[in-house]
């Protein structure tokens, strides 16, 4: 078959010189057919060409060899399933289409509320806020208790590319839920269930500085945390009832000694009125018997003043002119009396018993 095909060809060659461009005009009928040309010009229309570059457009849709960041997040470039060490910021960014792809990551902040079983629902996250289960915690004694937390975080834009490299596109739950969970079992564990609620500010604090170091202590420091806040401490019921009574005890002690500060302050008060009363009339008193005192001590030295005056000489001619003006009332008045004091130390006393009323008290005191 090989032998038979080469003599064709030779004949050929030696009868036309080589294949001919175009059929002969003969009725040889035996040259082989030209190769079609292509019209790259589609005919001349401008129709072809738009049909040319609307194929061109609608290749590039379809391969799509670029993508867009939008602000709030990053782009993970992937070159034949390999990351890239640097993400890609916000802005258009070409890609080789098939080879590479980019995957979009957000890094504004994300929120998780741990709440109770009735609120959490299914956990899903919505808009960047996702719902878990309250977590429980045994005490020191072993009793359970729930804690409702919230925690917000943002994924670290400058190393996210290492994060999702390293964490894959599910490093929430592989770093902070695992995180929050495991610090506030360690935390809460440490004390009784009845000191939580007065101890509240100091496990807070100490929540949020162990979910930070543990957080930020990662290789590459993955999430930014923001904020974490204690929303509630769920007790036992029974733990939550001997708390309540032993509030009402401290409540009614409370009022007990308020009753007898009360009441001491009231003994105080009618002390310090009965010492003023007291204070009062020993005042009175000392003044009244300052008072006698004195007008004492000043009669008594008149007294000795007088006494000092009072000489026989003296008293004898006072009692003479007594006597005389009772010799001269005597004269025009023959009631008139005189009355002598024992001893005639003294002048003698002489009363006008005109007047009635002289008379009759001068008769009483006879």
């Amino acid at each position: 078959m090989a032998s038979d095909m080469n003599d064709y060809f030779n004949k050929k060659k030696s009868e036309g010189g080589g294949f001919d461009k175009k059929p002969s005009g003969g009725s040889g009928g035996g040259n082989i057919p030209q190769m079609p040309k292509i019209d790259f010009n589609f005919g001349g229309s401008k129709a072809g060409i738009a049909y040319f570059l609307v194929a061109i457009v609608l290749i590039l849709v379809l391969a799509k060899p670029f993508t867009i960041i939008q602000e709030g997040e990053r782009g993970i470039l992937s070159t034949n399933g390999k990351y890239s060490d640097q993400a890609l910021l916000p802005g258009l960014h070409f890609i080789i289409p098939v080879i590479q792809k980019v995957y979009v990551v957000d890094t504004k902040v994300r929120i998780i509320n741990y709440a109770s079983s009735i609120e959490a629902g299914t956990g899903s996250t919505t808009s960047g806020i996702g719902v878990k289960p309250a977590i429980t915690v045994l005490d020191k004694r072993g009793l359970p208790v729930s804690i409702e937390l919230t925690v917000q975080y943002r994924l670290n834009a400058q190393f996210a590319a290492q994060t999702i490299s390293n964490w894959g596109f599910s490093w929430e739950d592989k770093i902070i839920n695992p995180v929050v969970r495991d610090v506030v079992r360690n935390i809460v564990g440490k004390y009784d269930a009845e000191l939580l609620p007065q101890m509240r500010n100091t496990i807070a604090t100490e929540i949020d500085t162990g979910i930070r170091d543990s957080v930020t202590g990662l290789e590459n420091a993955p999430a930014d945390l923001q904020s974490v806040q204690l929303r509630e401490i769920v007790l036992p019921p029974k733990v939550k009832e001997q708390i309540e009574n032993v509030q009402i005890a401290k409540q009614q002690v409370q009022r007990a000694e308020q009753e007898v500060q009360r009441a001491e302050q009231e003994a105080l008060r009618r002390a310090a009125e009965s010492r003023g009363i007291a204070e009062k009339a020993r005042i009175e008193a000392q003044g009244l018997a300052d008072a006698v005192t004195i007008e004492a001590d000043a009669k008594a030295k008149a007294n000795h003043l007088i006494s000092k005056s009072l000489t026989p000489d003296l008293l004898k001619l006072e009692q003479i002119q007594v006597q005389g003006k009772f010799n001269e009332a005597l004269r025009d008045n023959k009631d008139a009396k005189i009355f002598l004091t024992p001893g005639g130390s003294t002048p003698n006393i002489w009363v006008d018993m005109k007047d009635a009323k002289q008379r009759t008290s001068t008769a009483a005191a006879e």
